[in-house]
């Protein structure tokens, strides 16, 4: 019996010739009929694929073999068996597309710089610590945060993540630079390097939480500071860490809670926007807001 299963890792460090790894693990992937996406830089790999748990568990071991990735903390989730459309393996100039690339520095200790790791536990005793001189800040595109985030949030103003440089730069946040900030995003890549994008902005105190909102999520399921759904970037397109999660994303047409997004039915347009399965089983609002206005205009 084929039981589904998704692998999300990333590991920064200097890769000589980031197309033979490309090549390499593409074959990989291929070798063990693994669908998703994986990108390859000169700063390190960052990889989110799915398969049958066995054909996962013999990637993640070659992938391990490869001395550069042995201490990749990877982070398993169910899957559905029908995750991703294709495979992709993609060299970028960046491991993650701040569009500062010259801004960071990478060894074999990974990222150079950054913020103080937490632990979902150390986190905690901050918090109860430290208490309002906490501040959470969100390190993903502000859609993602729709459906949810931790408890009080800073969800900065992005569509993108290359959208984050303005905003720092912006002296919006120049408030929290004394507070103990602390960054958080998915698996924690995205964090790595905005840390360390905030630190040298004048941010005193930063932190990031080790292993992203999904250690978070297996660590404290819905009894944490944790609210909601987290967004995923494969067909799950949310998921939810234990019974009774409640999203804290509601539908464009009638407001009930939902954490289901679908895509603008304005083919030039397909932004993804929050619908709930009544509305979508009804056919109802089938365009994003910004479609829908300009229909009616």
């Amino acid at each position: 019996m084929s039981v589904p299963k998704i692998v999300l890792f990333y590991v920064f460090t200097p890769l000589p010739d980031p197309e033979a790894v490309r090549l390499w693990q593409t074959a990989l992937c291929r070798e063990h009929g693994l669908k998703g996406r994986i990108i390859v830089s000169a700063q390190g790999i960052n990889a989110t694929v799915g398969g049958d748990v066995a054909d996962v568990k013999q990637y993640v071991r070659e992938t391990k073999s490869y001395a550069p990735f042995r201490g990749a903390d990877v982070k398993w989730s169910n899957g559905t068996g029908d995750d991703f459309p294709r495979l992709s393996v993609k060299v970028r100039p960046e491991l993650v597309a701040f569009g500062a690339p010259d801004e960071l520095v990478v060894t074999e200790d990974g990222v150079q710089g950054g913020g103080e790791h937490l632990r979902p536990g150390a986190l905690h005793r901050l918090v109860e610590e430290r208490g309002d001189d906490v501040v959470f800040f969100d390190g993903r595109n502000a859609m993602e945060a729709e459906i949810g985030r931790f408890r009080d949030a800073v969800v900065p103003d992005t569509t993108t993540t290359r959208d984050f440089l303005a905003e720092l730069d912006s002296g919006r946040y120049d408030h929290l630079k004394d507070k103990a900030v602390v960054t958080y995003c998915t698996g924690g890549i995205r964090c790595e390097v905005l840390s360390a994008l905030m630190r040298t902005r004048g941010f005193e105190e930063v932190y990031q939480l080790d292993g992203g909102i999904v250690r978070y999520g297996e660590t404290f399921g819905n009894a944490g500071l944790w609210e909601g759904s987290l967004y995923v970037f494969d067909n799950r397109l949310h998921m939810e860490f234990g019974e009774g999660a409640q999203s804290l994303g509601s539908c464009t047409h009638c407001g009930e809670r939902t954490p289901l997004f679908v895509n603008c039915a304005n083919e030039e347009c397909r932004a993804q926007f929050l619908r709930c399965e009544a509305c979508t089983d009804a056919g109802l609002q089938r365009r994003c807001r910004d479609c829908e206005g300009r229909v009616a205009a």
